[in-house]
């Protein structure tokens, strides 16, 4: 399989700052953004990177320009570099983001730590996928072929009965931040049965999403039943509208990330997740 690439996984729409910006403006700038700082551009070219670190030494003229104060030049990536590479890199010299940029050194993206991440939780994907795949095949006395479909959210079949409001918005942002991990799903007759991401469809779908990027097994016979399937019928859940969603406790993911924070802060992290995934 070909080693990913900065131009899949690199942000396109990139926030700038131009060099004829004080040090106040971008100082302002940076304080009502998510980011530690940004790529200075000027006509689409790219000259340098400026963050937050960077600017305290100027916080006595705060009227400067940042042509006048800025370092020239920066590290970058090109959109055919590996994700590996890019890694390398952005680990060896200790930055978040890496701006990307064309032959002409004109600025088309950025890649920062998020996106190190998203790909490789993507690249730990096939492993998951051979493991319930071997599972199944061996429980059910199946063999499975694999594919890579976009399925309608309206034809998965949960298998799952209840699943976590906190991880709920918690998956809005992911997906809504670019991290579509797939869903594994088996194809039945009458739709898809969900083996692995129940928090994930659930999240699309409140987001208004039609299909969702899924690796579907496919049984050599389509009629013998999963003890998955059997479970879901005992329990009486035929589609994603009998998930229940639990909101008075935490997912368990979540209940061991958030307690160290005092209850007031760990019960406003949805709230935060929220507003940054409408910026």
């Amino acid at each position: 399989m070909p080693d990913a690439t900065v131009a899949e996984y690199m942000v396109r729409n990139v926030q700038a700052v131009d060099p004829n910006m004080t040090v106040a403006e971008v100082r302002d700038k940076i304080i009502n953004s998510n980011f530690h700082g940004f790529p200075i551009a000027e006509n689409g070219y790219l000259l340098g990177f400026v963050t937050a670190k960077e600017l305290l030494r100027y916080v006595e003229t705060p009227d400067a320009k940042i042509r006048s104060v800025m370092r020239r030049g920066t590290l970058c990536a090109i959109p055919s570099m590996s994700m590996e590479d890019a890694t390398r890199i952005l680990f060896r010299y200790g930055l978040r983001n890496l701006p990307v940029v064309d032959e002409n050194r004109k600025l088309v993206g950025i890649i920062s730590n998020i996106d190190i991440v998203r790909s490789q939780i993507e690249k730990s994907r096939p492993g998951k996928v051979m493991t319930v795949k071997n599972f199944l095949e061996q429980q059910n006395g199946i063999r499975m072929k694999v594919t890579n479909l976009d399925v309608p959210i309206d034809k998965l079949l949960p298998t799952q009965k209840e699943v976590y409001m906190d991880e709920l918005i918690g998956r809005q942002y992911e997906i809504k931040r670019g991290l579509n991990e797939p869903l594994i799903v088996v194809r039945r007759r009458n739709g898809y049965l969900i083996v692995d991401g129940h928090h994930r469809a659930l999240a699309a779908r409140k987001m208004g999403a039609q299909t969702f990027r899924a690796v579907v097994l496919e049984p050599n016979d389509p009629e013998v039943k999963l003890g998955l399937e059997r479970t879901a019928e005992k329990w009486g859940i035929r589609s994603l509208d009998d998930v229940k969603i639990i909101e008075a406790s935490k997912h368990p993911f979540m209940e061991i990330t958030t307690m160290l924070l005092p209850s007031e802060e760990a019960a406003s992290i949805n709230e935060k997740l929220i507003a940054n995934s409408k910026e």
